[in-house]
């Protein structure tokens, strides 16, 4: 099969020949039909979350159920899945106060790899997932099913993009209807804080973000206003916006120590901010004392609390029903020997998710 490999940071990925174990106990092998471009992955590729190299990436993926290990009962060949990086053993501490999303569980994918190229090399995986190739291994708990007629790029989204975005909103701040909301950075994960915030009943909703194009994007998803987050004012028009106060919810997206640092004073007094995007590990926030006076919350969403065999249905139905939008997200699509293309074009900012088509 082929996948493509990151053998050095920075560099371009190789597209190549590798091979696949079968799959181990409780494990499935999908047969992928779509993964998105994440801008973890590209956090990856250039270093900034540097790991053990050679490495197949990829995490946003659908696909279809080829081969089960020894105990699967939960899906069956055929079955078209969402494949989510959440992996969860029902038994630990945090599986049973129902946070799955932080299951503590020592998976065997977390150290080891059931993929390897043809000079016998190991590939590394990421997030138990390794989805930029044509076959993954995953565990079981890692597959939702979906309804056979869901278009499978639309369906790649729930993994992690959309269920982050919306499970920041809706399961982590549980944003209360007349809320007032900012989201930083309106991209493939904003936009969903964006539209659930709308779905929530939230006013306003603005949407704050560097690029123009991006922020009238947002419009459609269900923002209110818009500000550009290059404008020195900024923090202001946002205040302006909420009768002086600020923001009762803000949701950074993008990985950046500077936005969070600016959605802080877009807080009002009281509020929450919540971290979505991840900055690079090298980055360090300063945030005034200010927090500590106006009780202002400061938290992180880690993949928007999600449990994913209640939520991801949930965000299903909403699809269904037009009040959730997912093919709207799509910008373009690729086929896997361009995967170096549909990069570059997310990290120029022309995209809002583009997905590799297999």
């Amino acid at each position: 099969m082929k996948a493509a490999v990151c053998y050095e940071f920075g560099k371009p990925l190789v597209v190549e020949e590798v091979e696949i174990d079968p799959p181990q106990k409780g494990e499935v092998k999908v047969r992928l039909a779509v993964t998105a471009i994440c801008h973890s992955d590209i956090h990856f590729i250039r270093g900034e979350l540097g790991r053990r190299l050679p490495v197949v990436l990829g995490h946003e993926c659908s696909g279809y159920v080829e081969e089960l290990g020894e105990g699967v009962t939960s899906v069956k060949p055929g079955d078209p899945v969402v494949v989510s990086l959440v992996a969860w053993c029902g038994r630990c501490p945090q599986c049973i106060l129902g946070r799955p999303h932080m299951c503590q569980f020592n998976w065997p994918l977390n150290s080891e790899s059931r993929l390897h190229n043809e000079r016998g090399e190991s590939l590394g995986n990421v997030l138990r997932m390794s989805g930029f190739a044509e076959y993954a291994i995953v565990d079981q708990s890692q597959l939702t099913p979906v309804p056979s007629e869901m278009p499978m790029d639309s369906a790649a989204l729930l993994a992690c993009g959309v269920i982050t975005g919306v499970g920041s909103v809706m399961n982590l701040a549980k944003v209360p209807a007349m809320s007032s909301v900012a989201v930083l950075g309106v991209g493939g994960v904003g936009l969903n804080s964006v539209q659930a915030a709308a779905i929530s009943g939230a006013y306003p909703v603005i949407a704050v973000d560097l690029l123009d194009h991006k922020l009238e994007a947002a419009r459609g998803f269900g923002a209110t206003h818009t500000v550009n987050a290059g404008d020195p004012e900024g923090v202001n028009k946002v205040r302006e916006l909420t009768s002086g106060r600020g923001a009762d919810y803000v949701f950074v997206t993008v990985g950046s120590s500077a936005a969070i640092s600016q959605g802080f004073m877009m807080t009002a007094p009281r509020g929450m901010m919540v971290m979505v995007g991840l900055p690079p590990a090298s980055e360090q926030v300063t945030l005034p004392t200010a927090i500590i006076w106006a009780e202002r919350m400061v938290t992180m969403s880690v993949m928007g609390s999600i449990r994913p065999s209640v939520d991801i249905p949930k965000l299903i139905a909403l699809y269904q029903a037009g009040r959730l939008k997912l093919d709207e997200l799509i910008t373009k699509r690729y086929p896997l020997e361009q995967i170096n293309e549909a990069i570059e074009s997310v990290e120029k900012g022309e995209a809002l998710r583009n997905v590799i088509v297999f």
